[in-house]
């Protein structure tokens, strides 16, 4: 039977009938989900990187490349979720127009994408949560903040508060979607407002000077030992490819379909709505940052070895507003908890699509009989999670996630554009316009950008990639309730 075995979109209407799921999700709670995934680790921690190993000044025009890259793939996605209105996000899209082959990759893919995002995003809170103990003159034992490859000590070492944090939203998660849309809503209030604070605030402590050169000439920087070219337009561009994992949050909006009051309508307005805003605040945010700081101020090996950790409260601390940090840092403490808490709420929303299909074992859709979440999911992911934060050095995990975010928008991109042309008669409640143009430069641009990242980063990917393309062949396959009625 073909590999390119695809789900008819009726029975994706079959499925949200038949939903347990409790519908609580207004257009601006899904809004705030996908703010709340973007607006985390690009902004607090992403922006020194990319500025001294890549852009310089010019990381805002990073963001701005990433953000067009994102918007082509956002409206493809946008015209999905109002026809395919259900969990899965791209796993479901590719299932009902491509085949079962592409969407159990695309699915994999995501699952790289949130998993390792979830991982990374959960050691640079145990960061800024240490920061903020060290603000009020408390610390942790060296051995409970480190994991045993960055522990420069003898015997037992990890990351606690990394781990602790996972397993907390963990809990939330399975208490129920409603109670932590609301917790993600307040978090996404504070953070909006302080990163409104440090535009704001920051403009005022701009030096025009520390924009000159905008685009530095090209030259060689120091990255974990080893020598590469940094700046010039090359700059910018692998500046855009870097940074990429800072705008992984909005397709999670379309992971919430099953829970949305009016997914066919709310769901493509907040997938937009949150990557518009989000944009703008990475753009101001990357011209304030370099403007009050020099780019070359963020060398770990320089005057300021620190500032690349915390780039944004670095910026503040020696531009004489040491109150600011406070702000700043508990800001970013708990806005990185709801970049975890969407990421591992995605993850979890794509295992039960495809589990929902028979391709991973039935216990990732089983749902609590009283919060109606699907509870099993969460805690292996959130035990999973934990464990790798709290036990593994992390320094590639970005560029896979980036990686596992490019994969699965190239492939929606080129989805929606085969779909027109097949089942142009479609009811579509949104439509993407001039379709065939934003799809292919869409699927470009994705793919340019994939060919920019780490190599080591993109082998890895690669080979998690032909890992799950075995597990397809040796259970996914044979499991396919698909398959199976077809074959019945």
């Amino acid at each position: 039977m073909s590999l390119f075995l695809k789900k008819p979109l009726s029975a994706f209407e079959e499925d949200m009938k038949k939903s347990e799921m409790k519908r609580v999700l207004g257009k601006w709670s899904l809004t705030a989900i996908g703010i709340g995934a973007i607006i985390g680790g690009g902004i607090f921690v992403l922006t020194g990187t990319g500025a001294y190993f890549h852009a310089g000044p010019a990381l805002a025009l990073s963001f701005v490349i990433a953000g067009i890259a994102c918007v082509f793939a956002a409206l493809c996605y946008s015209e999905f979720a109002s026809m395919i209105p259900v969990e899965g996000s791209a796993y479901a899209y590719a299932y009902g127009t491509i085949g079962e082959i592409f969407a159990w990759v695309i699915g994999w893919g995501l699952i790289l994408e949130y998993a390792m995002g979830s991982m990374t995003v959960a050691v640079s809170w145990s960061g800024y949560f240490n920061k903020l103990l060290h603000l009020f003159h408390l610390e942790l034992p060296k051995y409970l903040t480190q994991d045993p490859g960055s522990y420069t000590g003898s015997g037992f070492s990890m990351n606690l508060p990394a781990t602790v944090i996972v397993l907390l939203i963990t809990a939330l998660l399975v208490k129920g979607t409603k109670e932590a849309a609301k917790a993600n809503n307040l978090i996404v209030i504070l953070k909006v407002s302080a990163v409104i604070f440090v535009i704001i605030a920051g403009a005022f402590y701009v030096h025009v000077s520390n924009w000159t050169p905008f685009i530095p000439p090209v030259a060689k920087v120091v990255n974990n030992g080893e020598v590469h070219d940094a700046y010039g337009w090359a700059g910018v561009i692998s500046g855009a490819a870097a940074i990429f994992f800072a705008y992984v949050g909005f397709d999670a909006v379309s992971t919430q379909a099953g829970e949305a009051i009016n997914p066919k309508k709310d769901v493509p307005f907040a997938i937009i709505m949150s990557l518009l805003v989000c944009t703008v605040l990475y753009i101001l945010v990357s011209l304030v940052l370099t403007g009050m700081m020099k780019y070359t101020d963020f060398n770990p090996l320089g005057k300021y070895p620190d500032a690349i950790k915390a780039p944004v409260a670095a910026a503040f601390d020696l531009a004489g507003m040491p109150w600011a940090v406070f702000i700043i840092t508990i800001a970013a403490t708990a806005g990185l908890i709801s970049v975890m808490m969407v990421m591992m709420l995605g993850q979890s929303r794509i295992f039960m699509g495809m589990s929902k299909d028979g391709l991973i074992p039935k216990l990732f859709s089983d749902l609590h009989p009283k919060n109606k979440t699907p509870y099993k999911s969460n805690i292996l992911i959130g035990a999973i999670v934990a464990f790798v934060a709290g036990f593994t050095p992390i320094s590639t995990l970005a560029d896979m996630t980036s990686f596992g975010t490019l994969f699965a928008f190239t492939m929606v991109c080129a989805a929606v554009w085969l779909l027109r042309v097949k089942e142009p008669g479609l009811q579509r409640n949104f439509k993407v316009p001039a379709l065939p143009l934003i799809a292919v430069l869409g699927i470009c641009i994705n793919v340019f950008l994939m060919s920019q990242l780490n190599i080591h980063a993109i082998q890895l990917s690669g080979a998690w990639l032909i890992l799950g393309i075995l597990i397809y062949f040796l259970y996914s396959k044979n499991n396919s309730k698909l398959r199976k009625a077809q074959q019945a």
